[in-house]
C-alpha cells in the first residue's frame, strides 16, 4: 500500500504544472493534499474516476484546506478535530479505514513575527490529544505539512534559523511530544542523515542549491511499524514549494 502526502500550495496552480501526470506515474492508494486553496467544484471534474475524493475547505475562500484522494472508500470521514477554534480553516481531514485512521493535517504556521506562536502551541497540544483519542480505537497514520523542522538535520541552515518560525524551541517541542507519545517519524526509520528536505523558499536558486527544510512528515503508531516497508521524499517533483512525501506499508 502506497500513501503519499503533498502540500500543493494551491491545487488549481499545480494542476497546470503536471499534477495529473504525477498522479498517474505514482499511482498511490491514497493521496493527502494540503493547502488546496480551492473548492471541489473548481477542480473535481479533472479527477480520474478511480479515486474517491473528500474535502475539508476553509471558511475563508482561497485559504488553507485539505483533501484526500483514495482508491478504497473509507468507512467514515471526519472534518476537523471537534474544536471550533481550530476547525474553521480546513486543516484536518480524518479517514477511517478498517485497519487504521488516516489523518491528513496542515498545521498552522506560527508566522514570521511569531504572532500565532501561542495559538500554535495550543494547537499542538490539542492535536496530540486528538491523535491519542483516535489511537485508543485503532492505529493512526498522520501525514501532512507540520510546519516545523524537528532537529538541526532537518534544515540546511539551522544556526541562522534558531528562533525563527518553524524552528522555535516551542514548535520543536510540540513535534517532540508526538514522538514521546509513541508516534514514529517514518523517514527517520530509514534515513538518519541530513540534506533531505521537503520545502524550499521561492528565492532564486534556493531549491537548486537544496537550501531547504524537512517540514512534511508521515508519522505512524508504533503498532504499524512492522508493516512499514519504505519512506521516501520525492524532491525532484516540482509544481509547489513543497515536494511529495510518502510511505509504503505491507
Amino acid at each position: 500500500m502506497k500513501l503519499i502526502s503533498w502540500n500543493v500550495n494551491g491545487l488549481r496552480s499545480v494542476l497546470r504544472k503536471g499534477f495529473l501526470d504525477f498522479l498517474a506515474r505514482e499511482a498511490p492508494d491514497t493521496l493527502c493534499l494540503q493547502e488546496t486553496r480551492c473548492e471541489p467544484d473548481d477542480v473535481e471534474p479533472l479527477w480520474l474516476a478511480r479515486y474517491a475524493t473528500y474535502w475539508n475547505c476553509a471558511e475563508k475562500k482561497g485559504y488553507a484546506g485539505t483533501a484526500l484522494l483514495t482508491r478504497r472508500r473509507p468507512r467514515a470521514v471526519t472534518l476537523g478535530m471537534g474544536r471550533p477554534e481550530h476547525d474553521r480553516e480546513g486543516r484536518i481531514l480524518t479517514a477511517e479505514f478498517e485497519e487504521f485512521f488516516l489523518v491528513n493535517v496542515y498545521v498552522p504556521n506560527a508566522g514570521r513575527d511569531l504572532a500565532r506562536l501561542g495559538y500554535r502551541q495550543q494547537w499542538d497540544r490539542d492535536f496530540l490529544r486528538y491523535l491519542k483519542k483516535l489511537e485508543r480505537r485503532k492505529p493512526v497514520i498522520c501525514c501532512g505539512d507540520l510546519n516545523v523542522a524537528h532537529t538541526e538535520l532537518d534544515l540546511a541552515r539551522p544556526r541562522e534559523n534558531v528562533g525563527n518560525h518553524g524552528f522555535t524551541p516551542e514548535e520543536r517541542a510540540g513535534f517532540a511530544a508526538l514522538l514521546e507519545a509513541g508516534f514514529v517519524d517514518t523517514f527517520r526509520e530509514f534515513e538518519k542523515g541530513g540534506g533531505h528536505y521537503t520545502w524550499w523558499s521561492l528565492g532564486r536558486g534556493v531549491r537548486e542549491r537544496n537550501i531547504g527544510w524537512r517540514i512534511d512528515y508521515f508519522l505512524i503508531s508504533a503498532a504499524l511499524r512492522p508493516r512499514l516497508k519504505a519512506a521516501f521524499i520525492r524532491a525532484e517533483v516540482r509544481g509547489s514549494d513543497h515536494c511529495p512525501v510518502g510511505i509504503e506499508l505491507d
